[in-house]
């Protein structure tokens, strides 16, 4: 007799989204004008507040998990969440180089406080583990802003030529170029690639023995992320040991992705996957750095130095004549006398901060903190 085959249960078709609706973090359907309804955690804490009682912290957390959620633009299909990471660059840079067009003392405090609050930013998030779009936004919104103030205050003095003006403008697009490069795939390993290397039951041991090993060590929920991975971002497999060595493979076992790690493979805590060859977590690209995209974050970092110092030495020429590029770096007399000369001054500020920031940032001694298993 042949076997009868049984009939899939069909699941239930999900309604589809309105351009105003969207699925919350707790799995519910909810409505963008609904966003201050149902506030429990803002309510407490706008009450201890007004009552001048201390707020705990796991509740701020709460009440930012809560406004990050429900912020969403309506769109095609159901409502894009908003990152809110983007805005304070949007909104602070601007402010910033108004204030130090203002007074000499003022510049210098926005050229001091600036790299402190990046870096202040960027060790809380890296503590945490957490993904930004701070420095991204930040980076991008500060090159289109820089090469506004410079067409607008800088080129009509007469002192940029046509070629410089095309040498600058072509270094801002290879950037952006070189960028967009770096930020695809930079050689995520395959969760599921590696069934094949080993057997079930070595797989339940060296997960054992993975979690043995990762007892203790925050992490973040990986869940999402390894799920947003295909088969297509690791064509070639992640195992390098032969089924049957489970010994060998400890070592390089992943409790989080299920796989054994290939030679220079790292999990990333904050991206949430192993990643081929990694070399570190860069927050300016809100990526890992690894097999893939090592060459266009290498150049893409290499272009906005050259492109950062060439414009700010074509500034300084225009504004501080009669002095050399390092002199007028510190001490230009008679520049605050126009405020339209002074903005596009203090554009140097920024840029000079920017270029630190990189240098710091994306050194390896200071980002890489593997732990016992080789997680990042």
């Amino acid at each position: 007799m042949k076997p009868v085959k049984k009939k899939k249960t069909e699941e239930p078709e999900l309604e589809p989204l309105c351009c105003c609706e969207y699925i919350d973090r707790n799995g519910e359907k909810n409505h963008v004008a609904a966003c201050l309804c149902d506030c429990q955690d803002l309510d407490e804490g706008c009450d201890r507040w007004i009552t001048c009682k201390s707020l705990q912290p796991e509740t701020c957390e709460r009440i930012m998990d809560t406004i990050s959620d429900r912020l969403r633009i309506p769109w095609l299909r159901g409502a894009k969440k908003v990152n809110i990471s983007i805005i304070p660059p949007l909104v602070l840079l601007p402010v910033f180089l108004h204030v130090a067009s203002w007074h000499f003392l003022l510049g210098v405090v926005v050229l001091t406080s600036l790299p402190v609050l990046a870096l202040w930013y960027y060790y809380l998030t890296h503590r945490r583990k957490e993904q930004t779009l701070f420095f991204l936004s930040l980076g991008l919104f500060s090159l289109g802003y820089m090469y506004y103030v410079f067409l607008q205050e800088v080129v009509p003095k007469g002192r940029v030529g046509p070629v410089q003006l095309a040498v600058l403008t072509c270094g801002l697009f290879l950037i952006l170029l070189a960028l967009y490069r770096a930020k695809k795939n930079p050689g995520y390993l395959n969760p599921a690639s590696s069934d094949r290397a080993l057997s079930s039951s070595q797989l339940e041991l060296l997960n054992r023995k993975g979690q043995e090993k990762t007892k203790g060590f925050p992490g973040t929920d990986t869940s999402g992320s390894l799920n947003n991975r295909t088969a297509k971002d690791d064509p070639r497999g992640s195992s390098r040991m032969p089924a049957g060595s489970p010994t060998k493979a400890k070592e390089d076992w992943c409790a989080k992705c299920q796989l054994v790690r290939p030679a220079r493979a790292w999990h990333c805590r904050i991206c949430g996957i192993c990643v081929r060859r990694m070399d570190h977590h860069c927050v300016w690209i809100n990526s890992c750095v690894g097999e893939s995209n090592h060459q266009a974050f290498i150049l893409a970092l290499l272009i906005f130095l050259l492109t950062s110092v060439y414009g700010i030495t074509l500034t300084l020429d225009t504004i501080c004549r009669d002095r050399s590029v390092f002199t007028a770096l510190f001490y230009c007399p008679g520049v605050y006398a126009n405020y339209r000369t002074i903005l596009a001054f203090s554009t140097k500020y920024p840029c000079a901060a920017f270029v630190f920031i990189n240098l710091w940032t994306d050194t390896p001694i200071v980002i890489l903190e593997p732990d016992t298993c080789g997680h990042y």
